[in-house]
């Protein structure tokens, strides 16, 4: 691994914006957990199945699962600030009337479970824009920092948190547990309202919606370094989860059991994720992200096996700091690879994929874990959770985790948008884009190379139909041909381009022998057949 020079975990304070949102966040988070004992503690006293007191860490999982695409593509169409906002109001609405259910005598596990569930749909929304925001409130070198100081707070207030919860629970009852939590909205959505980010301006009309998910799904599943994160990702979550689900059930199944022993052993592995959060820069300075990750699958299998082998309180306090640790590291790690491996036009939409994959492991695992403990045992469900995530471990030989991207992503800002004879609306299509080369025959092994990376640009950016010609009289001449749905699209595909891309383009023009630069061919198709032909036109004729 390249030797850097290692930067101040706590760089990001310099920065006032992330100061104030990284500090109201603790308050939120804190009562997030506190609400989180809550839950999963009073599910303990509705029902003995197992299978439901997982689901209440499924419900909180599942809708991330579900929503957080949809919430991905919003946030990279309109303002993220409005967005969060709106996110954390439904939460706190939700959060009052959990409250207000529970302190009347009302709830039941369907219930608890379809409110815990819509909080979770609020988490949905807020958590993409919230991640892709990192960017606006620190520089690119501090982002690694960035992340993992959330993972501190968040890891600060579970040390502390869960605890407290578990005594409010026990003091008080699970709906002042709620009610706390309802109230620690406010000072985040103080923080929102004072935050005014500087975005750039918008050069073209927002993308329509369910284009906006296309081509989010369609950027992520050609980009094969994107695809590793986000399956790893997704069997860390699986198996993981398991000690976050059956958690209420080993506290409750020791002679000392008891909602406070719950929140202590949550405590425990809060203190092991801020020691992970803080060893984070020099873990990586040592290992390469691969091996960060490998660590990670397997001390939290450790952990696992710890807790269902030994039935000290000590021992699984103990098991809980390394598996918090693990818990830190892996996903930082996965969190900041997508941020940096992600341009900023589509990076909301890629870390709602990861964080579908992750969270959507947790909420298969949640169930499956919890089916396994409902059929077997506690114990059982443990150790068998620890064999995927030893298996994890050993996947890193053919899915490895890429190191954090040098690549410039900032967009390369150099087209100009061409005046047309026609006077064409935006969504006047699809455009059909020829570009004419004339390459000598001993560059053509170099030509293709670079054309086969072009190829994947050009489709990862929304162009259909690629093909690469050359012509038969005149084997000097290539032309690259592609299709863009509307015009909008194809303004849009151009200004996706991005500073490492267009190196690309640079070194094709480097090939080039014509007297002229690549002639480029901007045609609109017509579908229509006249009477008198059986062959389809293609020319300069709009087609509204």
């Amino acid at each position: 691994m390249p030797a850097t020079a290692r930067k101040s975990p706590f760089a990001p304070f310099r920065h006032h914006d992330f100061r104030l949102l990284w500090s109201a966040t603790l308050i939120s988070n804190f009562g997030g957990l506190v609400q989180a004992v809550g839950a999963a503690w009073m599910m303990t006293q509705l029902t003995d199945s197992a299978t439901l007191i997982a689901l209440v860490q499924a419900s909180n999982t599942l809708p991330i699962m579900l929503f957080a695409l949809l919430s991905g593509a919003l946030a990279d169409i309109f303002d993220r600030r409005t967005l969060l906002l709106g996110a954390q109001m439904f939460m706190a609405l939700v959060s009052v009337l959990l409250a207000v259910l529970t302190w009347q005598g009302w709830m039941t596990p369907l219930l608890l479970l379809s409110l815990t569930f819509l909080i979770g749909v609020g988490q949905a929304i807020y958590n993409p824009p919230w991640q892709a925001s990192m960017q606006d409130l620190v520089p690119r070198d501090d982002l690694p920092a960035a992340v993992s100081l959330n993972s501190v707070g968040f890891n600060m207030m579970r040390s502390v948190g869960p605890a407290v919860g578990g005594i409010i629970t026990a003091a008080f009852g699970a709906a002042a547990a709620f009610a706390v939590n309802a109230a620690s909205y406010v000072p985040l959505l103080g923080a929102l309202m004072r935050w005014h980010p500087v975005t750039p301006p918008r050069t073209t009309t927002p993308e329509p919606f369910v284009a906006a998910v296309g081509a989010g799904l369609r950027y992520v599943a050609l980009s094969p370094n994107l695809m590793r994160v986000l399956m790893r990702g997704a069997l860390f979550g699986f198996s993981a989860i398991v000690i976050m689900a059956l958690l209420p059930l080993v506290a409750k199944q020791n002679p000392a059991g008891g909602s406070l022993l719950f929140g202590l052993l949550l405590g425990c592995f809060g203190l092991g994720a801020i020691c992970g959060a803080l060893i984070n820069p020099l873990v990586r300075e040592r290992l390469d992200n691969e091996n960060v990750v490998r660590v990670a699958f397997a001390a939290f299998g450790a952990s696992a096996l710890m807790l269902a082998l030994t039935e000290s309180t000590w021992l699984h306090a103990l098991a809980m700091l390394p598996a918090g640790a693990s818990w830190v590291l892996a996903l930082s790690l996965f969190n900041v690879t997508v941020q940096l491996s992600t341009p900023r036009w589509v990076v909301a939409r890629a870390l709602a994929l990861y964080q579908t994959s992750v969270f959507g492991g947790m909420a298969a695992g949640s169930w499956a874990w919890g089916s396994v403990a409902n059929n077997y045992d506690v114990n059982t469900a443990l150790v068998a959770a620890s064999a995927p995530l030893f298996l994890g471990a050993v996947l890193g030989h053919w899915l490895r985790i890429p190191e954090f991207g040098t690549l410039d992503l900032d967009p390369v800002n150099r087209f100009r948008e061409p005046e047309l004879a026609l006077d064409l609306r935006g969504r006047s299509g699809p455009i059909m884009v020829m570009i004419d080369y004339e390459i000598d025959q001993v560059d053509v092994p170099e030509f293709l190379r670079l054309m086969a990376l072009r190829r994947n640009i050009r489709r990862r950016d929304g162009a259909r139909n690629w093909a690469l010609l050359r012509d038969l009289e005149h084997p000097g001449r290539w032309t690259e041909s592609y299709h863009i749905a509307t015009w909008d699209e194809y303004v849009r595909h151009n200004l996706r381009r991005t500073k490492a891309d267009f190196q690309t383009y640079e070194d094709l023009h480097k090939l080039h022998r014509g007297a002229e630069p690549p002639v480029v061919h901007r045609m609109i198709e017509r579908h229509s057949v006249s009477l008198d032909d059986d062959v389809p036109l293609i020319g300069k004729i709009e087609v509204p």
